[in-house]
């Protein structure tokens, strides 16, 4: 489904802090040379926009991607995010001349301004309360791979192959928190094979070790990331933000402490509008209408 073109985003930017100065406001649909971004529906798409790098990452695209993600905690027409690629990849990683080299210039404090910012991407990614859908066409190396990791689902396609490859260009694998988040998904013997080999893997062995959630045809990608995106955003939002949160919150939890955030949550959610919604539609013999609230 083509993107419709937009407002460009410095000038949605300038725009939004004339009229909305104390405002989190993004405009419906913007197009940069970062990424197209568009809502419809309660469902955000981001396009990566350099299909001709394999939509290879560079430092401003890093920079919109974080500023966006941290945007759309206060954007309350949007209930989920897919993440898409563009072309013939979803994300290559860090562009090997724009950012690579330039790198290659700096002193430690300017490299660890450039991976604390990366970071800050991923951390926005799993503090922002609303379902992210890696939609997964091509290659996903690197910080790309990170990237799709981050997300709370990824959907490949059967041609699409994803690839830790710090360690082939002489990094470590501890990047981004990869090697904070991989272990979760895929148990620690097979986050280190990953990691520290570096070795593509296909989509049908990602779903075999649980980092692919589906696997489909190519022609079918956009089509069952829409259908999934569309089952969350009709959902109870606000018990999906919520359950985000404590999965985040209870990776380093003892059992004691996660047991009661689950009872001191959960009884907060049974005084939600969508609770007694679903109470109202059972009732009724209908479907509820959930309203994030």
């Amino acid at each position: 489904m083509p993107f419709e073109e937009g407002i460009p985003v410095e000038q949605a930017r300038n725009e939004r802090e004339l009229i909305f100065p104390d405002s989190s406001f993004i405009i419906p649909t913007m197009q940069t040379d970062s990424f197209h971004y568009s809502v419809a529906h309660g469902i955000a798409r981001i396009q990566f926009a350099r299909p001709d790098t394999l939509n290879s990452l560079t430092f401003k695209v890093y920079r919109d991607l974080t500023d966006l993600m941290y945007q759309l905690r206060f954007e309350d027409s949007v209930k989920v995010i897919i993440i898409e690629g563009n072309g013939r990849g979803f994300c290559s990683g860090g562009d090997v001349h724009e950012i690579i080299g330039e790198l290659l210039k700096r002193d430690v404090k300017g490299l660890l301004e450039f991976t604390r910012m990366t970071g800050e991407l991923v951390a926005n990614m799993r503090m922002l309360e609303k379902p992210i859908i890696a939609s997964i066409n091509g290659i996903a190396a690197g910080a790309g791979a990170v990237i799709a990791l981050a997300s709370d689902f990824r959907i490949f396609a059967k041609e699409a192959t994803i690839a830790f490859l710090f360690q082939k260009v002489g990094l470590t694998a501890a990047d981004m928190g990869a090697v904070f988040l991989l272990p979760k998904v895929v148990g620690l013997a097979r986050a280190t094979e990953l990691l520290m080999l570096g070795d593509k893997i296909t989509a049908e062995e990602a779903y075999r070790m649980g980092l692919a959630n589906k696997v489909v045809e190519l022609a079918e990608l956009e089509k069952e990331s829409l259908a999934l995106a569309e089952r969350l955003a009709s959902s109870a939002t606000l018990a999906l933000g919520l359950t985000k949160r404590l999965l985040n919150n209870e990776w380093n939890m003892d059992i004691t402490a996660a047991i009661e955030q689950e009872a001191t949550a959960q009884a907060l959610m049974m005084q939600t509008r969508d609770h007694d919604e679903f109470h109202k539609a059972f009732a009724e013999k209908r479907k509820p209408q959930f309203q994030g609230r």
